[in-house]
């Protein structure tokens, strides 16, 4: 595949009889760079131990990695919360199940010309993903800070002909995610995804003008094939995952912008 890298675990050349056996003892799971990719490359060692080798295959959007997974070309991923996946399993007809849970990445409104959100003037242009959920997430954070108001029968999946009432008249511009952090110049503000902002050098709990609580509904998954879900090396997977090596990991390194959800 053109669209991607891969990063691979040390090769595991023998087994004790501590390391169980797996029918399949090397998996390509995909990932998107930045946090994901970071804390996978720990979860690779801890899986090394206990026998099963990642080839981490990392994308630059949220679109291919479903894609791959369902047609094969990866055995699992590491990237979406649960409201992105139940969409694109909606739309795109994917047999695809959560295995486990990781990390809530915040989700931040973001500005390089004004200091809050009250600051922020009539007509303000305000950049959201383009995908119906992280868009849908972004105006909900901004109906969580009192600033507009959405149709609560639009659940999560929201988008701009769903705000209801938006007193300040806000111009709603959606974006490729990727692009968000890009687009700080142009608009008035943006919100942007963890993932993206930490490429950016952008720490949701020092640098955004909005946060969204820790206890949204957000929290990212891990994914197979739904005919792969019980195999003997998702159980490894998520084990290595969830794990106390990886949870100190991700406490120690992201200071709260990653908070562990196992």
């Amino acid at each position: 595949m053109r669209f991607f890298k891969t990063l691979s675990a040390a090769v595991i050349l023998t087994a004790s009889l501590a390391i169980p056996a797996f029918a399949q003892d090397e998996i390509k799971i995909g990932v998107t760079a930045g946090e994901h990719e970071q804390i996978m490359e720990q979860v690779a060692k801890v899986a090394a131990q206990k026998g099963l080798k990642l080839d981490i295959i990392t994308f630059s959007d949220y679109v291919l990695p479903n894609q791959a997974l369902d047609d094969g070309d990866l055995d699992a991923n590491s990237f979406q919360h649960v409201p992105y996946l139940d969409n694109q399993i909606k739309d795109r007809g994917y047999h695809l199940s959560v295995v486990g849970y990781n990390f809530v990445t915040p989700m931040g409104i973001y500005s390089d010309k004004y200091k809050s959100l009250d600051d922020l003037p009539d007509g303000a242009k305000i950049a959201i993903p383009n995908d119906p959920t992280n868009g849908g997430r972004a105006l909900l954070l901004l109906q969580s800070k009192g600033l507009i108001k959405v149709d609560p029968a639009a659940g999560l999946v929201v988008s701009p002909l769903d705000v209801t009432d938006n007193p300040k008249r806000f111009d709603f511009i959606e974006l490729d995610a990727a692009q968000l952090p890009r687009s700080l110049a142009d608009v008035d503000a943006a919100a942007i995804n963890t993932n993206y902002a930490s490429q950016a050098n952008l720490n949701p709990t020092r640098d955004s003008i909005a946060i969204e609580s820790k206890d949204s509904p957000y929290a990212n998954v891990i994914v197979t094939r739904t005919v792969d879900k019980d195999k003997p090396w998702v159980k490894t997977l998520v084990e290595s995952y969830n794990s106390d090596t990886i949870r100190d990991f991700i406490n120690k390194k992201y200071d709260g912008a990653v908070v562990p959800v196992f």
